[in-house]
């Protein structure tokens, strides 16, 4: 059943009768896609969420992982169960942009007449892998973020747009450094969410252990169409926000900047969030209600959002960082104060 938000959100009665019932069907296809993830990803309930949340709300992740906690498997099993058309990329030194976008042949018919024809690139479909993003050059990185942002790409002056949805998962390692080419700042921004891969508990990796090396592996199946999905996207854009909620992301979003932020952070940082996080924020609070079950965010959405929106749109000056100041700590305490 859809439950009003206990915080900052207009009562489920007060809502159209259509958005209500849509949201019922909505949530019971979502319900099942988490069940049938996590039928094949163990103990990663909060990354699979975020992760649900990014492609909900339209945008596009950034998993942030060592190797081996299943950030690949995670994509695959998401581009099934949500019946979208995947698509895996390992991103090398050498990888050009037509090798991700696409390019033209010359073709010759039957009966010598010449032209040009576009072949398409693995960025066209619906949910594209694009494994450790950093180690691609500022040239190819830019081609695809690029297309991220505009939805279509342009070859020899013609355009071509991407399929929709369109969602691009990149992954990242945090170790093995050399011989990579961090993202510009101005770059990250266009990922939605952060989302931090940590290490399994003992219970989860005790499960992975047993349920892995059999001879049987459990397959993912399709749950939601790309209708279904598609439906549920424009959903999360029509839910109700209310002014407590908006207020809270104004006051989080504002507080992590240099000039004009919380004393917390006004002398520790080099730069913080534009407008954008706020976008991304008020999204990615409709679609975790939705998830759980509700028609209309809370605070308490923004608060446990707070650091996969902002983490990646704010940088820790050197002062901070001799002082051991970090950038999950300084969000920490400026979403305690919400």
């Amino acid at each position: 059943m859809i439950q009003a938000a206990s915080q900052g959100a207009s009562p489920a009665t007060s809502l159209d009768d259509g958005i209500v019932a849509t949201a019922e069907s909505c949530l019971e296809a979502v319900g099942q896609a988490r069940e049938a993830i996590h039928k094949v990803i163990f103990g990663q309930e909060k990354v699979v969420d975020l992760a649900l949340v990014t492609i909900l709300s339209g945008g596009h992740g950034l998993l942030v992982g060592l190797p081996g906690l299943a950030k690949t498997k995670l994509v695959e099993t998401l581009g099934t169960v949500l019946g979208l058309d995947a698509r895996r990329v390992q991103f090398t030194p050498d990888l050009m942009p037509s090798d991700i976008l696409g390019t033209e042949i010359l073709e010759e018919d039957a009966e010598r007449r010449r032209a040009f024809r576009f072949v398409k690139g693995p960025v066209f479909t619906q949910l594209l892998m694009a494994d450790e993003i950093n180690r691609a050059s500022p040239r190819t990185q830019s081609a695809l973020l690029q297309a991220m942002q505009e939805g279509h790409v342009s070859v020899a002056g013609e355009r071509h747009d991407l399929p929709r949805p369109f969602h691009v998962l990149a992954t990242q390692n945090p170790i093995e450094q050399e011989g990579t080419y961090p993202l510009p700042e101005a770059q990250l921004d266009r990922f939605l969410l952060e989302i931090d891969v940590g290490y399994p508990d003992r219970a989860a990796e005790r499960r992975i252990l047993i349920e892995t090396t059999g001879a049987e592996e459990h397959r993912p199946a399709a749950v939601m169409s790309t209708d279904q999905l598609m439906t549920a996207q424009r959903l999360v854009r029509r839910l109700p926000v209310g002014e407590a909620v908006v207020e809270a992301i104004l006051d989080l979003v504002r507080a992590a900047r240099p000039t004009g932020g919380d004393a917390l952070v006004k002398d520790k940082l080099l730069w913080g969030p534009g407008p954008r996080a706020s976008q991304a924020l008020t999204l990615a609070a409709r679609a975790r209600a939705l998830i759980e079950g509700r028609v209309a965010p809370s605070v308490a959405d923004v608060k446990a959002l707070a650091e996969p929106v902002l983490k990646h749109r704010m940088a820790l000056n050197y002062a901070a960082r001799a002082d051991g100041e970090t950038i999950e700590g300084l969000i920490a305490k400026l979403a305690e104060k919400l």
